[in-house]
């Protein structure tokens, strides 16, 4: 190597270290933002695990216009590794980043950057029971973690002894129900009065997504979990919970070589939605799943699902090759295709404006 060459390479090996030791404020403000519509769809793109290439991207489905790269292009800071999820509360945008280990505030009426979280384990959603408190699950931590949204400061900690890992949450009037997915076969019941465990429900091996339909069931999506073995023990399942006398009521039992993935309902909450080697559809009062997905997978590889609240229309993300940047597929309810466009490697989650 010249010394030329090897005086470039020192200088680029040290730019990480010194971006690294600064702090994101004092990334903010060197680009100017722009006024994003009032409806649209933010795509949080995971990126590659450890290596820091996460984004946002923002959908118009008015104009069918995209922008990607959104956080960086406004902010001029990396989103960070691994983009878990986003939810809207008092038009703030709060974006989990998993491996980052923080979850990044944004407004959601120009993509700027507000504030932070920081202090977390491996976050994966939060969940907002007002606008002073609101809770977030964890793969590894082994506790949910309470914060106040205002300050972004954490104020607590709900252990979960035996249950490393916590996921999705979805609320029936005080209680939260959350799922705990990893190696785990396990409902949480969590009592927002208290910020304490009220109970548990065993559900089938890993229970993933959650949604609530028009009747207050609970439903969840169990992958099954995966043999060291490799036998047939595994059987993923769809069930049907009662919050009230928090038991299973009804259980689908899929295909043991079946691995569903991205529970969803859609608008009038009658039907649900989830993926597994195409989309699948069913009633929320069938007492049988079809023998057919209502979408085939086709070339695709279908990764993350998402109906839109307000119109059902279902968004589709092709991963590709996990390397460069997917593709999301646009339907009408029907299962007639709309548009699509490209994102951000890897778009694993949809948060709707």
């Amino acid at each position: 190597m010249s010394i030329n060459r090897l005086h470039i390479a020192l200088i680029l090996m040290t730019l990480p270290v010194f971006s690294g030791c600064m702090k994101d404020n004092e990334w903010i403000n060197r680009h100017q933002s722009g006024t994003l519509p009032a409806k649209g769809i933010f795509i949080v793109n995971e990126g590659n695990f450890m290596y820091g290439n996460a984004s946002l991207s923002f959908y118009d489905p008015a104009t069918r216009k995209v922008q990607n790269d959104l956080f960086y292009n406004t902010n001029g800071l990396p989103l960070g590794d691994v983009a878990q999820s986003m939810v809207i509360s008092d038009n703030l945008g709060y974006i989990v980043i998993n491996n980052s280990g923080k979850i990044y505030v944004i407004n959601t009426s120009d993509g700027k950057y507000v504030g932070k979280i920081t202090g977390l384990t491996s976050p994966r959603y939060i969940h907002f029971v007002n606008s002073e408190k609101a809770y977030i699950t964890d793969l590894y931590a082994g506790q949910i973690t309470i914060v106040n949204p205002k300050s972004y400061q954490i104020t607590g900690v709900i252990l979960t002894p035996g249950h490393a890992s916590t996921e999705q949450i979805v609320q029936w009037n005080d209680f939260l129900f959350v799922s705990c997915w990893s190696f785990d076969n396990t409902i949480l019941v969590i009592d927002t009065r208290t910020d304490a465990v009220a109970g548990e429900i065993k559900t089938g091996k890993q229970p993933g997504g959650l949604v609530i339909d028009k009747n207050n069931k609970i439903w969840t999506l169990c992958d099954g979990g995966w043999s060291k073995s490799g036998t047939t023990s595994r059987i993923p399942m769809l069930q049907r919970i009662d919050p009230v006398t928090r038991t299973i009521e009804k259980s689908f039992s899929l295909s043991a070589d079946a691995k569903p993935s991205r529970l969803a309902i859609n608008d009038t909450r009658d039907s649900l939605l989830f993926i597994n080697d195409g989309i699948w559809k069913i009633g929320v009062n069938q007492e049988t799943i079809s023998g057919h997905p209502f979408l085939s997978t086709a070339n695709h590889l279908y990764y993350s699902l998402a109906v839109d609240p307000k119109n059902s229309e279902l968004y589709l993300s092709d991963a590709i090759d996990y390397m460069q940047r997917g593709v999301i597929y646009r339907y009408s309810p029907l299962g007639a295709k709309i548009d699509s466009f490209k994102t951000g490697i890897i778009p694993g989650a949809f948060c709707f404006k």
